[in-house]
């Protein structure tokens, strides 16, 4: 009988739930993965912006499985952690062996690690994929129960074992493998040709850090004939349309957008987290970006991405913190009026555009070597 490392893989688990940066690159390996025959089970987490990001997906298999947040290491909170943990392994297990899988896959984040977890306890060949710079406490947790960890970006290889590592790049959905013209992209949001647009997007769930600088930066905005496509987050989406209608600024006000190749067609510029998908995103489209990294973010983590892409010249960033008093409206109008910047940003982007991420994910899962 064949070992799970040479058994043909035909059928594939993807945990890949929690944000937007584990599911949509978890998406775009099970578009290439069935492009190549294979069947493939999402799994996700009952949060609503799973619910909102698998809209539109009909031609893929989805299954909810409990979120599992891990607390402080002190915390009397543990204990129950640890019990849903095993439980959700538990029920992982059930699902898996259901499907018959052959390989398991983790996007990262504690949903990874239960499906992982019971993909080895049942001998399946086992992976993680760590997108960031730095991985988080979870991947680092996952990376124990993996036959090979797959990477985003170079720089996070030192963070694992020697020899179990493979950089692939962070896999980009299909329906971003095609840029829209500017023009189509522009009439869908309803925005006009003629004004210069910023693109605002503060990760799947939103920023209110940003969102309270975009606000400040209105007025300035407003004397410059700025407009704004603005993608706030379902919390605040209500509370940012109204200060934008109050304002000279003409904008589209979104809380989520499916149409995300519209949206970075339509921009000249944007404000952006600096998550690993959002910055794979931004390079694909070579869409010069001021970045703010979360300040909170694990292991600071979304710190250490923006650095990569400012040191390749790649990726203004500032601080949140450094963002009170309409700073953000001024580097904007800076970055605006600086066309040379804008070119010398995006030219740096292309260089750090993923390549074909998610086949060189599914050629890893296919034929990985354990190391000697």
């Amino acid at each position: 009988m064949a070992s799970a490392e040479t058994k043909p893989l035909r059928r594939l688990v993807i945990a890949c739930g929690g944000t937007g940066g584990h599911l949509f690159p978890g998406i775009a390996v099970a578009q290439e993965a069935q492009r190549r025959g294979w069947e493939t089970l999402l799994l996700i987490s009952e949060k609503e912006i799973d619910a909102l990001a698998v809209q539109g997906h009909d031609d893929l298999r989805f299954e909810k499985v409990p979120a599992v947040a891990m607390p402080k290491l002190l915390s009397l909170a543990m204990g129950r952690f640890l019990w849903r943990i095993w439980r959700t392994r538990r029920h992982c297990q059930k699902v898996i062996q259901a499907f018959q899988a052959d390989a398991v896959l983790g996007m990262g984040g504690f949903t990874s690690l239960p499906p992982v977890w019971a993909g080895r306890s049942l001998g399946l060949r086992t992976f993680v994929h760590e997108s960031n710079a730095v991985p988080g406490k979870a991947n680092r947790l996952t990376a124990r129960f993996c036959t090979g960890v797959l990477l985003g970006l170079e720089a996070c290889a030192r963070f694992f074992p020697a020899g179990r590592t493979l950089v692939t790049g962070t896999p980009l959905r299909s329906s971003l493998a095609v840029r829209p013209e500017r023009a189509a992209a522009l009439q869908f949001f309803g925005l006009s040709e003629e004004k210069q647009t910023v693109l605002v997007m503060g990760g799947s769930q939103g920023a209110r850090g940003i969102n309270r600088a975009m606000v400040e930066a209105l007025p300035l905005l407003a004397a410059q004939g700025v407009q704004v496509l603005h993608l706030s987050g379902p919390r605040e989406f209500a509370e940012l349309r109204a200060s934008y209608a109050s304002s000279a600024v003409s904008a589209a006000v979104l809380p989520f957008c499916q149409e995300m190749g519209l949206a970075y067609a339509a921009a000249d510029v944007a404000v952006s987290r600096s998550g690993a998908s959002s910055l794979t995103e931004l390079a694909a489209f070579a869409l010069p970006v001021i970045l703010v990294p979360y300040p909170t973010a694990a292991d600071d983590h979304q710190r250490r991405n923006a650095e990569v892409f400012t040191q390749a010249g790649a990726a203004l960033a500032v601080e949140e913190a450094a963002l009170s008093g309409g700073k953000l409206g001024h580097l904007l109008s800076d970055l605006l009026g600086d066309q040379a910047a804008r070119l010398r940003l995006g030219a740096a982007l292309r260089n750090l555009a993923p390549g074909n991420a998610a086949a060189q994910v599914c050629d890893a899962l296919a034929h990985w070597t354990p190391p000697a």
